[in-house]
Formats: structure tokens, sequence, C-alpha cells
């Protein structure tokens, strides 16, 4: 491990796990356990950074005895999926999630019940995060914190053969030659101050899109989740117990379930909204503090008891977060259309478990931790053939490479594009036809600005990056929402309003200059004995 040149640190390993939140963490641990060297670049500091780490996530965690639990979870899910996740998936993730979180006893201070019993679903994210830091420490994981990714590395065979990025604190760049890669990078909520997402800009999608993977699923992106205005304190668990009222007092009806996002958005498009969280059962008070114990920091700084005062309300769009669109995994274990690269958590699509509707915290969380394990092993199983030594073409285009000349481009107008046509709830959640043409015009007008002219500076090439890969992602859940001409789980057209058999399979987008979708009708993914 020595530097290649005076600013660029180059290293070599069997596995690279890009991201270091709930599903990196768990691919590296998995590849390192399968006897693979593995070093683990963050964007942030691995432990702290990403959305688990300022939750209270919960798993989709059945008992396998009586077998019929997890069969009719499964039915359940199946059904309220629209036709888009697959049996075989979601039984190998309940499989997988029940036998991996009692590994983390000594790491992690599981709580007990009244009886005496481990509660292995529900766990504190900060607490979880560190744990699985000292897991990935423990195996000898080389860990690379506040180090993001820019550009993927690719052989002469079309392979993925490493990454390149930046060291922010220590600075320079790195180089990381490796065998295969798990991009692990989360979703996006394209800077919607969704609390713990600040990082999450979809820099995996467009280094994956660059090699040539393709994309799915991401026309999913209209969950969104309540929080008091002024305040990024995003935890929807409580406010599944909220009574919403209008700037008049009068209560705002809403429907029976989980589905408040169109209801809550129609309020806001004509006033304030305000809730109270008096409905919330006292046991469920008296818990809050332990699953999530910033929950109530920023009432107590206001001097409000939000289970008895009325508080006023904002929506945060969560994007590919809670949204269930990613990367198309191409196998079981995860990987990419590409060789040699891998997918996992909110990088990789959720279809396959979720359906056409959000996993939201139990089925997402359970996702990363399968997902990443499979990713790492099959990154692993992969560089056995394919050694780590050299380095291959560097894949970065929009934002690190313009193709034309370098000029001022603006860069505000863009991001003020990507949030207006993603975030807006007059656009992104009462969707038409005829809004999604005039949005995808105004994307593609900032892509040309962006893509030939914009360049970061050698000293902070990250924000060209990150806006060029929010923009690239704002435009694949646009073209992927306008061919899906009817309205499906989360994705609601209002000038399609019923669910069209005809679309009862998923939708592939890719593409960077020229952005394509198309069904994926093959058969169900082949699952290994």
């Amino acid at each position: 491990m020595k530097p290649a040149t005076e600013d660029t640190l180059e290293l070599a390993a069997d596995v690279l796990v890009i991201g270091g939140g709930l599903a990196g963490t768990w691919a590296a641990s998995a590849a390192r356990r399968a006897g693979a060297s593995v070093i683990l670049a963050d964007k942030g500091y691995c432990g702290t950074s990403g959305v688990t780490a300022t939750a209270g996530p919960g798993h989709w965690w059945i008992p396998p005895d009586p077998a019929s639990a997890r069969e009719n979870a499964i039915a359940n899910r199946r059904k309220t999926g629209f036709g888009l996740n697959e049996p075989d998936w979601m039984a190998r993730i309940l499989a997988l999630t029940w036998e991996s979180l009692p590994t983390l006893e000594g790491l992690y201070d599981f709580s007990t019940d009244e009886n005496g019993v481990k509660q292995y679903r529900a766990l504190r994210g900060p607490e979880y995060m560190r744990a699985l830091r000292k897991l990935v420490d423990s195996l000898g994981v080389t860990v690379l914190d506040h180090s993001p990714a820019l550009e993927l590395l690719q052989r002469s065979d079309g392979s993925i053969s490493g990454a390149r990025g930046v060291r922010r604190q220590k600075g320079g760049a790195w180089q990381i030659n490796a065998g295969a890669v798990v991009i692990a990078t989360g979703g996006t909520s394209f800077l919607s101050r969704l609390l713990g997402s600040h990082t999450n800009t979809g820099d995996g999608y467009l280094m994956a899109a660059e090699a040539g993977a393709e994309l799915s699923g991401m026309e999913f992106t209209t969950y969104y989740t309540a929080a008091p205005v002024r305040s990024t304190m995003t935890r929807s668990m409580s406010y599944a117990f909220a009574t919403y009222y209008d700037e008049d007092g009068k209560v705002i009806p809403m429907p029976p379930g989980p589905e408040t996002t169109r209801p809550l958005a129609q309020a806001m498009l004509k006033g304030r909204v305000f809730c109270d969280l008096s409905r919330t059962p006292e046991d469920i008070r008296l818990r809050v503090p332990t699953i999530s114990p910033n929950f109530m920091l920023p009432f107590r700084r206001w001097g409000i008891d939000p289970y008895h005062d009325r508080f006023e309300v904002t929506l945060h769009g969560e994007g590919t977060i809670r949204g269930i669109g990613g990367l198309r995994v191409a196998s079981d274990d995860c990987s990419t259309s590409v060789p040699g690269l891998f997918a996992a958590g909110d990088a990789a699509t959720r279809e396959l478990v979720a359906g056409a509707i959000s996993g939201g915290g139990n089925i997402n969380s359970a996702w990363a931790v399968s997902s990443g394990q499979w990713a790492g092993k099959g990154a692993a199983r992969f560089s056995r053939s394919h050694h780590s030594t050299g380095g291959g073409r560097v894949l970065g285009q929009a934002g690190l490479r313009p193709s034309a000349s370098v000029r001022d481009v603006d860069v505000t107008g863009a991001l003020e594009a990507i949030q207006s046509e993603m975030l807006a709830y007059d656009r992104n959640i009462f969707r038409s036809g005829a809004k999604l043409r005039r949005g995808i015009a105004s994307l593609e007008s900032a892509w040309a600005e962006i893509r030939p002219h914009l360049r970061g500076n050698s000293d902070a090439p990250l924000k060209a990056r990150e806006l060029a890969a929010m923009l690239a992602t704002a435009r694949w859940c646009a073209a992927s929402a306008l061919a899906r001409d009817e309205s499906r789980g989360m994705h609601q057209r209002d000038d399609r309003p019923e669910t069209d058999a005809a679309f009862g399979h998923r939708i592939l987008v890719g593409g960077l200059d020229r952005i394509w979708t198309r069904a994926d009708v093959a058969a169900p993914l082949e699952l290994a004995s």
C-alpha cells in the first residue's frame, strides 16, 4: 500500500465496496468471510453516515415456525405489490434476515421484552451502525472514511476493475484496483432535507450507468414523509397515529391504511396543515425514546408536546430511498448486467420484494441486510477469476470530463429543475402525461448544459458529480413514469387512473445522453438451489 503518485493513493483488493451504510457494511463483512480481501470506501464516516444511522430501523422479521406465518406474509405482500414482486425472493430475504441479526450479539446490545426474549426486529440506528463498523473492523476490512467514489474503472473485456475517488480530509485522490465492485451508495432524495440523506445523491446509479448497467422501477419515487416544518425529523412511525387539520382547524379525512401522501399533499397545496399525535397509544409513547431517541428533540426545543399540542407539518420527498427503484438485479447474487459489478441496498431495485409500493423501513432494512450479503459473496466469488492487478479504463463523464468546452453553467437552475420535477407535490405526486413531458423537456435542457460544459474544479469535483448524478437520476425517473402509462402502486397518473394488465411487468431504463425505456418481460430470476 503506497501512493502511486504524490497525490493519488493506489490500493488493491479482491473486492471494493462503495458505500458504508447498512447494505455496504453487510456486503463488506460477507465478502471478507468468503475469503476476499476487502476495501470499503465511504463518502462519510462508516458507522455514522447514511439514513440508517439516524433512524430506528425495523426489519421484516418473521419466525420460521409455524411455516404458515412466512407463507401468509409473502402472500399478503404479493397482493399489495401489484404483481411486480417475487415470492422466492421474499422467502430468501425472510430466511437470511432471521439468521443474520443474531450474529451481531456482542456488538449490539439487544433489548429484551417482559419475558426476557431478545428483540431483534427493531434496532436503534446509531448503535446498529456503530456495531456494523466494529464488525467490519474486526474482520480486517480496510475502511477509507470521507473518501467518496467518483467513477468506475473497466477492463478491456468489459468487466469492472475498481474505482477512483477523492480523499476529502487527507487530500488528494484514491484509486482502488479490485477484482469486483459492490455499489452500496444508497438512493437519493434529491436533497429534500430528508433526515440522514444529504450525502445520498445517486452517485452509484450514474457510475453504474456509465459502465452500461440499466435501472428498474425508477417510476416509483412518490413516497413522502411528514415532519414538523423547519425540521428534518422525518420519523414515519409516530405519524401513523397523527390527526391532521387544515388552517381552520377542520380535520382532514384520511383513507384507511398507511397511504396519506395524496390527501396531505392536496391539503398542503391549498394551505398550511397542522397535526397532533394524541391518538398514539401509551405503550408506543414509552418506546419512542428508545427506538427513535432524536424524535422528541425539536419538540422539546420549541416547547411543544406533540401528544397534546398541534404543530405545523410538511412533507419531505424520499425519492429512491423509500421509493423502490435502483440498479437492475440480474441474478440471485445481486450482480448487475455489467460483469464484476454488484448492487445492494437502496442502490438496487427493491421491486423483487416490495413490488410497486414502498418497502417502508422493515422490508427495506431486510433487503439491505440480505442483498448486501449476496452481493458481497457474489463479488468475492467473481474476484477469484478476475484479479485486482492493473487499473483499467476510467468511465466517468458528466461533471468530470465535459464533452465540449468548459464554461460556467447554471448549477442552481439545474438543481431547481431537478427538485421541481422530483419533489414538487403537483408534479411528482399528481402525475399526468402532459406534466411528465414538460418535466422531461426541462430536465433534458439542464442536461444539455451540464453534460458538455460542467467540470468540477480539481479541488472539489464532488459537487459537480453529485449534481450530474441527481440530474441523470431525475431523467430516468421521469422517463419511467411516462412509460408506465397507467396507475400502479405508488405511481399514480391522474390521466390514467386505472391499473392496466398490459403493464404488469417491470420497466427498465438506462442511457446517458439518450434515455431509453423498455419492458422487462423476462422470466423471473432463477435462484440457486
